[in-house]
Order: C-alpha cells, then sequence, then structure tokens
C-alpha cells in the first residue's frame, strides 16, 4: 500500500508534516511518501492569472503525486482559524484542473497546534467539505497542544490516548 502524507503547511518545522509522518507510518508494511506542499510552486491563484498561464505545473505535479497512492494521511494547520494561504492556494490551483483533488483516495485527515483548540475549526472545514473534492475521510484526530503531547527527539506521541486514537484512525485505511 502507498501512502502519500503530508502537512498542509510550508513551514520548514511544521507540527503538522511531523504528526502526518508519524501518523503514516504507523500502518504496518506501507510504502509511505511524505510530501512537502512547498515544492508546489505556483502563482497567487486568480482568473487573470489562469487565463494567462493556464494550469499551474505545480498544481499539475500535486495531482500526479496523489494519484500515485492507495491512501492519504494529511494534517491540516490552521492560521487564524482557517487553512493556511500557501496551501489553499495550492488547492485552488488544483481544484481548477480536477475538482475531485483526492480522486475518492481513502484518507485520515488531522489537524495540530501548540494550543489547547489542536486545529480544531480547520480540521472541521476540511472535513465537511472533502466529499466535494473526492475526499474519502475514514476518520479524523485534532492533536491539541503538540508540544506537551509529542516527542519532537523521538519522533512520537507521549500520550497514550492520543497515540490510541491516531492508531485506530490509520487502521481504517487497511
Amino acid at each position: 500500500m502507498k501512502v502519500i502524507a503530508f502537512g498542509a503547511s510550508t513551514s520548514g518545522t511544521s507540527i503538522n508534516k511531523l504528526l502526518a509522518t508519524y501518523a503514516a507510518n504507523q500502518i504496518e508494511g506501507a510504502d509511505v511518501e511524505v510530501l512537502d506542499i512547498s515544492q508546489y510552486d505556483v502563482p497567487l491563484f486568480s482568473e487573470d492569472k489562469e487565463k494567462e498561464i493556464g494550469q499551474a505545473q505545480g498544481a499539475k505535479q500535486f495531482l500526479d503525486d496523489i494519484a500515485q497512492a492507495d491512501a492519504l494521511v494529511i494534517s491540516f494547520a490552521e492560521h487564524n482559524g482557517h487553512y493556511p494561504a500557501a496551501y489553499k492556494n495550492l488547492f485552488d490551483w488544483a481544484t481548477r484542473i480536477e475538482r475531485e483533488v483526492f480522486a475518492g483516495k481513502p484518507a485520515v485527515y488531522l489537524a495540530t497546534s501548540p494550543g489547547p483548540g489542536g486545529a480544531a475549526n480547520v480540521l472541521a472545514a476540511a472535513t465537511n467539505s472533502a466529499p466535494y473534492f473526492g475526499g474519502n475521510v475514514k476518520a479524523s484526530v485534532s492533536v491539541p497542544s503538540f508540544y506537551d503531547n509529542f516527542d519532537i527527539e523521538n519522533g512520537e506521541v507521549r500520550n497514550v490516548d492520543i497515540q490510541n486514537q491516531l492508531q485506530q484512525a490509520v487502521a481504517t485505511l487497511l
């Protein structure tokens, strides 16, 4: 099983990328590929820009990479209660090429933040809108207070309850 994982963030130290990577690697026997969305170069979306350049090459590559997956593990960063601008921009370009960006692939949606909210607002938005974009969300987990619950040095979840939630979530992909 090929699993594509990514954090919906362009931060080089993204806690959401760490969480997505950790969760995907809990799937026994999976071939996990972790994407870095900052590698998909796309200009700021506008209809004028789309008329000028056509389809953004970075968005085409993003869709091609997703197409290679049997399953997805995505962890959504939250900026002021919403998707980060860079992810939303890439997603907007991708939907102009293929509205069903996630192509019905089984997915686990995650979100985390340093605070107690665990990026629950953006996770709810992503989960609720998923069916409109070919999302097939099998499970979702919000992880609050990331730095209290995740040991970055050892790359593992400290909190047993959260660890169990993540393992149960990714088990739905099998």
